[in-house]
């Protein structure tokens, strides 16, 4: 989008960061991948569970990336609170609890999930 330059996946950072080969980071990540294009091929609804930074969920042609709490205020330095949703309604659709169902951010209320590769379901009315 814009004009950012994609930059290429530094498999060795990777690799030298969760104490793994980077043969195995590579595998890791290319499986993860190939799974989640083929699911998504497949008009599967995903969700990627970044286990420290939040859920990126994929539903048809609508995709969103949902943050946890604790992690915007590491990367911001500030604290979010229940109130400040008032004052920037926005950051209430940017927020996703760790407790919540994965299943239940989606419209269908079905998601399969990332990087375990299981579906979760939830009702909706």
């Amino acid at each position: 989008p814009g004009d950012k330059e994609l930059e290429p996946l530094k498999y060795a950072k990777v690799a030298t960061d969760a104490s793994v080969s980077r043969r195995k980071a590579e595998g890791c990540i290319l499986g993860v991948t190939s799974l989640l294009s083929h699911c998504l091929g497949k008009g599967e609804n995903v969700a990627l569970v970044l286990r420290d930074v939040g859920v990126l969920l994929i539903e048809g042609r609508r995709v969103q990336m949902k943050f946890y709490s604790d992690f915007l205020e590491r990367i911001t330095g500030k604290r979010i609170q229940e109130g400040a949703t008032v004052k920037v309604p926005q950051l209430l659709d940017m927020l996703v609890s760790r407790v919540a169902p994965v299943a239940s951010l989606s419209f269908s209320g079905r998601v399969i999930l990332f990087p375990e590769f299981e579906t979760e379901l939830v009702a909706k009315p």
